[in-house]
């Protein structure tokens, strides 16, 4: 089956072309102007945008956390996915500390095998350390999983400084490479505590609890392990301006580090945490927390830099009755922001519309960014002859407003609820099928494939 787009602009990080994309089966088969498709079908973009399917690399999908499950499963995380522009996902598979990696990854196939309707891959939580687990990092890395997460708080996930180190120079070994969650975990004990003994409890706290020195002095800690293993890593959802300074002081000492930050920390302020109704505030309650005002321009500074790598959701996302569980005790309620189904829209708004990112900008760090940084470049994150004809048609001038009740992920909140977009996605190509037309989602469940990944090419 062929399938001519006609007219429209082409979208990578080098910036804008107007040319035809051809289609035929699942790749890409030319990328020109004045292309033809005699007697195969020719769809009208013109005056729309064409990007590479998006990718993000940070969801969490039907993960067993805070004594409950996250809302959305693979089912409907990567329908809203898909509906946001997004045609590959990647995944956490997170084994119970004590358990083997092996493990972990049967679980996660049985839970995205037959239900997920985008693409999708796995990163390895690395939770435990011992010569078992070394192994299973080569055995994972021969199936197609090379990217690994590990944790500097929350004592189930969490391994120690030598344990890291460890693992950092296990995964050069293997041409694998780890993302870490950077938090000072004592210290942020240390002020839960004082927060509880002086009574206060609220969502309030929980922002107070975990300030921006904290996440700078764990993003400052593990790159000094990084530096003694001599392996590359990357900073996940990243919030802070003094974080920031860290990554850039690593990277004048002569090392390689990747940057991850999420929409909310580039849109959301951390005025959210002071609204007097306890779910206003609680449905913001994540890890690290909305930041101020002085963060977000510090992120958008260094995105329009080049200087952070990736924009990923962290998409983690649970229902206001949930977030109830943490009524008397801000330290129960179950952390995370939905964000899969709006992240493209949000960014091409207040990024692109708003001057701040180019369109070039906006490509790299929602697609070639993603794809050579997880390893399924050129496969996914470009539109060029031979790739997968994973592709976003996003018109301009098709603006609308963000509400829960539009919505199709499994959570009866948006963070962004009332927001005004600057156009959105019109179609969705997911290896050459139309998966997306008009916000209806077309494919069906297991129409999704397990993509099995490479080393870095970033």
């Amino acid at each position: 089956m062929r399938i001519l787009l006609k007219g429209g602009r082409v979208v990578s990080s080098a910036g804008v072309l107007a040319a035809d994309v051809l289609i035929e089966g699942e790749t890409v088969a030319a990328v020109g102007k004045d292309l033809d498709n005699p007697g195969g079908e020719i769809v009208d973009c013109s005056g729309k945008l064409l990007f590479p399917g998006f990718i993000d690399a940070h969801t969490h999908f039907d993960l067993e956390v805070a004594g409950t499950v996250t809302a959305d499963d693979f089912a409907t995380g990567s329908r809203a996915a898909l509906r946001g522009g997004t045609t590959m996902v990647v995944d956490f598979s997170a084994p119970d500390k004590g358990d083997t990696l092996r493990c972990g990854l049967e679980r996660w196939r049985r839970k995205a095998g037959g239900r997920s309707l985008c693409d999708y891959g796995f990163h390895m939580t690395i939770d435990d350390w011992n010569e078992g687990i070394s192994r299973e990092i080569g055995e994972m890395a021969a199936e197609g999983i090379t990217s690994f997460k590990m944790y500097m708080i929350y004592p189930a996930m969490m391994i120690g400084e030598a344990e890291i180190y460890q693992a950092l120079k296990r995964l050069k070994e293997v041409g694998g490479i780890a993302g870490v969650h950077c938090e000072n975990s004592g210290i942020i004990g240390a002020l839960i505590e004082e927060a509880k003994a002086a009574g206060r409890m609220g969502p309030g706290s929980h922002p107070r609890t975990r300030p921006n020195p904290l996440e700078a002095e764990a993003v400052s800690h593990l790159l000094r392990i990084a530096q003694m293993a001599d392996t590359p890593v990357i900073i996940v959802h990243l919030s802070t301006r003094e974080a920031l300074e860290e990554v850039r002081a690593a990277r004048r000492r002569g090392q390689t580090v990747y940057v991850e930050t999420c929409p909310h920390y580039l849109l959301l302020e951390d005025s959210v945490y002071d609204n007097p109704d306890y779910l206003e505030a609680a449905k913001f309650v994540c890890a690290p927390p909305i930041r101020k005002k002085a963060d977000q321009e510090a992120l958008w500074e260094a995105l329009r830099r080049g200087e952070i790598q990736t924009v990923s959701t962290d998409h983690c996302s649970f229902t206001l009755q949930q977030k109830m569980a943490g009524r008397k005790d801000f330290t129960k309620i179950p952390g995370g922001l939905p964000g899969v189904e709006d992240r493209g829209v949000l960014l091409y708004t207040a990024g692109v519309a708003q001057g701040r990112i180019t369109l070039g900008d906006m490509c790299r760090v929602l697609a070639e960014n993603p794809a050579k940084l997880y390893g399924c470049w050129p496969r996914k994150g470009v539109i060029a002859p031979g790739s997968d004809a994973d592709i976003v048609v996003y018109d301009p001038k098709a603006d609308t407003v963000l509400r829960a009740a539009d919505h199709i992920q499994n959570v009866d909140y948006n963070p962004y609820e009332g927001f005004r977009t600057a156009g959105s996605i019109a179609q969705v190509y997911l290896r050459g099928r139309l998966a997306v037309d008009g916000g209806r989602v077309l494919l069906r469940e297991g129409d999704g494939a397990f993509i099995h990944r490479h080393g870095n090419m970033l």
